[in-house]
This record gives structure tokens, C-alpha cells and sequence, in this order.
């Protein structure tokens, strides 16, 4: 059974997504939806092209025992989780780069070493419409970029060398394969 996650190969997630106009009951129950499928996925981010819409929303849950940093001290202090994110921007980030694994609920069970910047700086509509400012570093930094490409149609496989998709072509194939067939 298909779940409610669009899986790689559907043409929905290379859709740039389009701006929230304005901040409605319709969009706060579309975040709070989003959420829901997350957790039922066991996500700790998702973003609207993924359950089929093209608003431009991600959401995130990233929990604070794995947004450590060396010392064992929380990298985002004071964030509080959960966020929905309306018409995000990156609007700084570091140069400072650092590689981990990434997986992505519309690649199940399929991980990929992704370099990105170690912080972000990101402007946002909050739940009521508010214009909010966060720095990001750690998990949260990795989570809001890899949402963020999302809403801009790139893809996981988009990061893959071309040894990682050679590794992965079985999985990416079926994915694909399975796309057509839901």
C-alpha cells in the first residue's frame, strides 16, 4: 500500500514551489497535517512537494539530543520544536562545509553522504504570519537545507556522485517503478 509520502520518481517533487500569498486556516491545517505524516514516517522534516502540494512550507522536528554538538551542548539553544516553516529564504550561509548522511522520506531507507554548510541563516513566515529570523547550525542547518531543496525541486539523488547512484540504481529504479504504480 502506497503511503502518504510521494516517492522518488514522481513529478511533483521536481516542482519549484510557489509562495504562500497569505497565512490562512487552510495553510495552518496543511502545516499541522504535514506534521502528522512526518511523525507517522518517522521523519524529522517534511515539505509540501512531498505529500503532493506546491506551497511553498516545510516543516521540521528535529529532536535536541541529536542536535548536539562535540561537547554534548545543544547547537540551537532556545529553538523550539516544532516549526512550520512559510515562504522560507536562505539568506546567509556559512563557508565553513560539513558531510553527513542524509536520508529522505521520499528515498525510503536509502542514506547518501551530503556536503552543505555547517550554518544557515533563515528568513520565514511562522504559523500566524510573523516575519522570523533563525541562525541554524548542526542537524537543524542540515534539515532546513535539504527541506529548503525540496521546495526548489532538488532531489537527495541530485547530491549522489555518480559512484553513490551507480550504487543506489536498484533502489532509485524501484522507486521509480513504484511512482508509476501509485
Amino acid at each position: 500500500m502506497a503511503g502518504p509520502v510521494c516517492i522518488y520518481g514522481n513529478p511533483v517533487l521536481r516542482k519549484k514551489s510557489e509562495p504562500v500569498k497569505e497565512v490562512t486556516e487552510e495553510i495552518r491545517a496543511l502545516t499541522d497535517r504535514m506534521l502528522g505524516i512526518m511523525y507517522a514516517q518517522e521523519g524529522i522534516g517534511l515539505a509540501a512537494e512531498q505529500i503532493g502540494h506546491t506551497e511553498s512550507i516545510f516543516v521540521l522536528d528535529v529532536p535536541p539530543a541529536a542536535d548536539k554538538n562535540e561537547q554534548g551542548l545543544p547547537n540551537n539553544p532556545g529553538v523550539k520544536m516544532p516549526q512550520a516553516f512559510i515562504n522560507p529564504e536562505i539568506i546567509g550561509a556559512s563557508e565553513e562545509t560539513a558531510v553527513a548522511e542524509e536520508g529522505c522520506l521520499s528515498f525510503p531507507k536509502m542514506y547518501v553522504p551530503v556536503r552543505r554548510p555547517a550554518e544557515v541563516v533563515l528568513r520565514y513566515l511562522d504559523r500566524d504570519g510573523n516575519v522570523q529570523m533563525l541562525n541554524a547550525k548542526g542537524l537543524l542547518a542540515r534539515a532546513i537545507q535539504h527541506e529548503f531543496d525540496h521546495l526548489n525541486g532538488i532531489l537527495l539523488v541530485d547530491h549522489m556522485t555518480p559512484a553513490g547512484k551507480l550504487k543506489h540504481a536498484l533502489m532509485l529504479r524501484r522507486f521509480k517503478k513504484q511512482s508509476k504504480t501509485t
